[in-house]
């Protein structure tokens, strides 16, 4: 291994030694990479193919006390540090350029007690990994709708898909964690044990630490659930979204609804004349007993005329992965996001005039169902505030060719400007773009103050910066 010159949070250089390098790489279990090394690119390619960032030196960490000493080396040399769980984070903070990458993708572990309904869950693990060993015993942590996400940006996040009406955010049920501070001090955090932090980790993304082990409660799900798409087509829109938000009305908490706008992919159960044409998706699922679900989901159902309706009996683990063909890695993608109390005429009529606008095959408009569990939580009891909201629009523009970029990105920017007098003005900070961070403060409302201090105190010199970054009050933070 060479001397490296890294960047430095002061966004200098800083030169450090191949001696040194080569001491702090024989502490650990894993592998300290540069470019030279046939892993690296690999290792620094996301989910997001716009991401195109080069680490100085990735730390390929295998267990916790590597973590531990990652940190304390970006700490003591004054590094520029990222975080990768499962890279999937729409605005690429897991790769840094320049600085020291700490990769956790190979902690991979997920333990489950099946007695206690219990799992231990390292941070590498994907929604997939998760699901694969849950569902084994017949249970379930509420996650998100991607089965590739990491779990650990998804939770530190908030987390909801498709069973978070009924079990709460995937943070709601986060018990415990390990984490590893600016300090470069290995910790346990729970509502009995420094329960400042967990508080703050709960919703404050990576702004704390970086988490070694989440210890969360699980809930019987399935394994079977009823779930499915209905299909109708896009010149129905106004009519079916109206008729939509009043079935959502009655809805129980079992039931979860979003709804997909964007051009048909071809799909097997589509008619091929449909292939390529507008359409909307009534994406659902049902995580009770599986006829009170036929009943639950009758209503939705009998909506307009649809193209075709899948809706069946399935295994939970495999609708967890239904929309994954649809978003696998390394397409360009730029995301926009409003939550909302309710779905108005006008936000309809801004939404279904974007849909005809869609600059690619790939750019879509999802809105996610959320409510019930994940609403009754108290909106200061963990630092994710948005308990209020009952849809999650994502304005997902997704296309392959550089030359694009220009028109996906402003076809976003646009409908995010057009739906704003009509949005809640909170934001979920995993949906957020990089080109976002003025809204940090506005998304996290009554509670960024607090969130503030208690970076000043967990991480005054921001270490942890590569985030939806919270400034710590102190002066005395790094440029």
């Amino acid at each position: 291994m060479r001397a490296h010159s890294l960047t430095t949070l002061a966004a200098g250089r800083k030169t450090i030694s191949a001696s040194a390098i080569e001491a702090f790489a024989a502490q650990l279990h894993g592998s300290v990479l540069d470019e030279t090394d046939a892993a690296y690119d690999g290792a620094r390619a996301i989910w997001n193919g716009m991401v195109d960032r080069k680490p100085g030196l990735i730390i390929r960490c295998a267990v916790a006390a590597d973590v531990v000493s990652a940190v304390r080396f970006a700490r003591d040399n004054g590094l520029l540090v990222s975080v990768r769980g499962g890279g999937h984070g729409i605005a690429g903070n897991a790769v840094c350029d320049g600085g020291l990458m700490i990769d956790l993708s190979p902690m991979k572990s997920v333990r489950v007690d099946a007695t206690s309904q219990l799992a231990w869950v390292e941070p590498g693990a994907t929604l997939a990994d998760v699901d694969k060993e849950t569902q084994a015993f017949g249970l379930a942590v509420p996650t998100g709708i991607n089965s590739t996400t990491g779990i650990a940006g998804l939770t530190l996040g908030g987390g909801f898909g498709w069973i978070t009406r009924k079990f709460g955010l995937t943070l709601d049920n986060l018990l415990s964690v390990e984490v590893v501070t600016a300090d470069g001090e290995l910790r346990r955090a729970s509502q009995s044990e420094d329960p400042d932090l967990f508080w703050a980790l709960r919703g404050g993304g990576g702004n704390f630490g970086v988490v070694t082990a989440f210890e969360f409660r699980l809930h019987k799900v399935g394994p079977q659930v009823l779930a499915g798409l209905v299909v109708h087509p896009f010149d129905d829109a106004e009519a079916v979204l109206k008729q939509y938000r009043q079935a959502l009305d009655v809805a129980p908490d079992e039931l979860t609804c979003w709804v997909v706008m964007r051009q048909a992919p071809p799909l097997p159960f589509l008619p091929a004349e449909w292939h390529g044409r507008g359409v909307l998706v009534l994406a659902m699922c049902y995580c009770g007993d599986i006829a009170e679900g036929e009943k639950a989901t009758a209503r939705l159902r009998a909506i307009g005329k649809p193209i075709a309706d899948v809706v069946g009996p399935a295994p939970f683990a495999a609708w967890q992965q239904a929309f994954d063909p649809l978003l696998t890695a390394g397409a360009r993608n730029y995301w926009k996001s409003h939550d909302f109390t309710e779905l108005s005429d006008a936000t309809i009529r801004i939404l279904i005039g974007a849909v005809r606008r869609l600059p690619g095959p790939e750019c879509e408009i999802f809105i996610g169902h959320v409510g019930g569990a994940a609403g009754r939580v108290a909106a200061d009891a963990t630092a994710f505030p948005q308990r209020s909201s009952h849809f999650v629009m994502n304005v997902h523009a997704r296309w392959r060719e550089q030359g694009m970029d220009q028109a996906c990105i402003a076809w976003a920017r646009a409908l995010f400007d057009a739906a704003r007098p009509y949005s809640a003005g909170t934001a979920y900070i995993n949906f957020m773009p990089a080109d976002e961070m003025d809204r940090v403060q506005a998304a996290y409302g009554g509670s960024y103050h607090r969130l503030a201090e208690l970076k000043r105190r967990y991480d005054p010199m921001n270490l942890f910066r590569m985030n939806q970054n919270v400034k710590p009050t102190a002066s005395s933070q790094a440029a």
